[in-house]
């Protein structure tokens, strides 16, 4: 199993990726950072990422008469990119939130999408 960090790498090379965060889902904290945003403030950014998942999933169970609601992924595009979210539960690490901000110009957002799913699924197993 690769580690969060081998993972990053991997995130950064997918076509277009500006930014990846890995966040822990249950603190909020930033785990690891990597692309042109390290300079940013990731601890910040990542509790913003993080309460932004933790509300769409209370709305969407709340929007939901019966069942169990599971997210595989979140897409937000504004006029400066594409935004992916990605819960991920580890074995080792518990829940994480993978983020990627994607050129909207030099993306292909199907390839990052994809590639996110195959990525991140190495990290559970």
């Amino acid at each position: 199993m690769p580690g969060v960090e081998d993972c990053l790498t991997e995130l950064m090379d997918i076509p277009g990726v500006l930014d990846a965060l890995v966040v822990d889902h249950a603190t909020g904290t930033a785990v690891a950072v990597a692309g042109s945003g390290q300079h940013l403030d990731a601890e910040r950014s990542a509790a913003a990422l993080n309460e932004a998942l933790r509300a769409t999933l209370d709305g969407l169970a709340e929007a939901m008469t019966t069942g169990t609601l599971r997210m595989h992924d979140m897409i937000v595009t504004t006029d400066r990119g594409h935004h992916l979210l990605k819960p991920v539960t580890t074995v080792l690490d518990g829940e994480m939130v993978i983020y990627l901000r994607i050129d909207v110009e030099r993306s292909n957002l199907a390839l990052a999408r994809h590639r996110l799913q195959a990525i991140s699924a190495r990290l559970t197993t």
